[in-house]
């Protein structure tokens, strides 16, 4: 795609204007957003794209992604990782801090904002740890490090310690820091590796109980509530998680939280004997994906996130109780929400699109919008293109994903960061 470096007009498509979807031209003018209406008249000479029965949405948001760089590029890189995401529709992507080194100072973290300075061919926004080498033992400086990270995360694992998640919310209030919460109660795992449900007990696996999640989800309310801290729940999949959320909010708690696209559309029966099944937390029952479906419609989630997670080939090749945990889903977010919740009635295009961008944007602040003079950074999308996924084209380094040879529709044509194409 020629990369368009000045004005560029993008006619007849249809974009989620204040929201509402309706007929729009949008004009681009270095960059930024010169215009949106029904009918934009532009200079002699213009670029045109004609979007004819094509969504144009503001670029999409990921909250959760792992670029695996720095520490283990042998899995994905920063350039190929945010390749993965234009592709995606993504102009944003944070990532999780579960590198080498950990960016729990400011020195460890040069290390992989230097990579994206150099790499990235979107907006990353890093996290950092919320505590020193995310050991649960020692809180990192968040005064030092939050004016360059988007929130404070030791994703991959739960800080265990009540007392130090506590004083973890206690500082993050202080500085107007949010923490985003990994819940997992490493004491109820017993060495599981898929959901302990139906399939779990069929297939002699050894599995991990909801608990695990909810129970600390449970444990680090209580504690926003009495601290006044903003928390994030991340990759929620149970209902009981769900139902702890939406009390929450009811009762003014600053929470927030995400799901993942393979929670809302796959469960436990979907599982096989492969590694590309295998994510932390598991695929769960079939009765929690409809309370995720709920919360999704009624706002309880406020974001989908892909958890972008790659892993070599070998990794994954050791079927469920051998694979590493992780699967990618940048590329494949679009086109399995809408196929497997907007084309059957489940949620609304609208709804869809406000989880993957406006959502997260507001849940971090990260701001950015479909308006006048706001960057151009948008994604083009096909919605009635149907096709095969087939992970062996994918950007990504990562080619494990549930969702392989699935036929899906809507197909991201163009992603478009600050007027230029990605």
């Amino acid at each position: 795609m020629e990369k368009f470096r000045r004005d560029l007009l993008l006619s007849g498509g249809t974009a989620l204007v204040q929201g509402t979807l309706q007929r729009a031209d949008i004009f681009i003018r270095d960059g930024r957003i010169a215009e949106i209406s029904p009918s934009v008249e532009v200079p002699e000479g213009t670029p045109v794209i004609k979007a004819e029965g094509k969504l144009i949405s503001f670029g999409f948001a990921d909250i959760h992604v792992h670029l695996r760089e720095p520490g283990a590029s042998y899995k994905e890189t920063i350039r190929t990782g945010t390749k993965a995401a234009a592709r995606g529709g993504y102009t944003t992507v944070c990532a999780m801090p579960n590198l080498n080194p950990v960016p729990d100072s400011p020195e460890h973290l040069e290390e992989e904002l230097a990579i994206i300075r150099l790499d990235a061919c979107i907006d990353v926004l890093p996290y950092a740890s919320i505590t020193v080498g995310r050991r649960g033992v020692q809180l990192v400086d968040m005064g030092a490090l939050k004016g360059s990270v988007v929130a404070f995360s030791d994703d991959g694992s739960g800080v265990q310690s009540g007392g130090m998640m506590e004083a973890a919310m206690r500082l993050a209030a202080r500085e107007d820091c949010i923490i985003a919460a990994h819940c997992e109660d490493e004491s109820l795992l017993r060495g599981g590796y898929i959901h302990d449900g139906a399939y779990c007990r069929a297939h002699g696996h050894r599995g991990i109980c909801s608990e695990s999640e909810w129970k600390q989800v449970e444990r680090d309310l209580a504690l926003c509530e009495k601290t006044g801290a903003r928390y994030h729940v991340c990759h929620i999949s149970t209902a009981e998680s769900v139902a702890l959320i939406r009390a929450a909010k009811a009762r003014g708690v600053r929470v927030s939280c995400e799901t993942a696209p393979h929670y809302l559309t796959l469960c436990e029966d979907d599982l096989r004997e492969e590694g590309r099944f295998k994510m932390n937390p598991p695929l769960r029952s079939a009765a929690d994906r409809e309370a995720l479906i709920e919360g999704l419609r009624d706002g309880t989630i406020d974001a989908i996130a892909t958890d972008h997670a790659p892993h070599s080939a070998e990794e994954k090749s050791r079927g469920l109780a051998g694979s590493a945990m992780g699967i990618t889903g940048l590329e494949t977010a679009f086109p399995v929400l809408y196929t497997g919740l907007v084309l059957p009635g489940r949620i609304g295009l609208e709804r869809l699109l406000e989880a993957l961008c406006a959502g997260p944007r507001r849940i971090f602040r990260i701001g950015g919008s479909l308006q006048k003079g706001e960057a151009a950074d948008l994604a083009v999308i096909d919605l009635n293109e149907r096709y095969i996924i087939d992970s062996s084209a994918f950007a990504s380094m990562g080619h494990a994903t549930p969702f392989d040879g699935m036929a899906v529709q809507g197909r991201v044509v163009l992603t478009l960061k600050n007027g230029l194409s990605v």
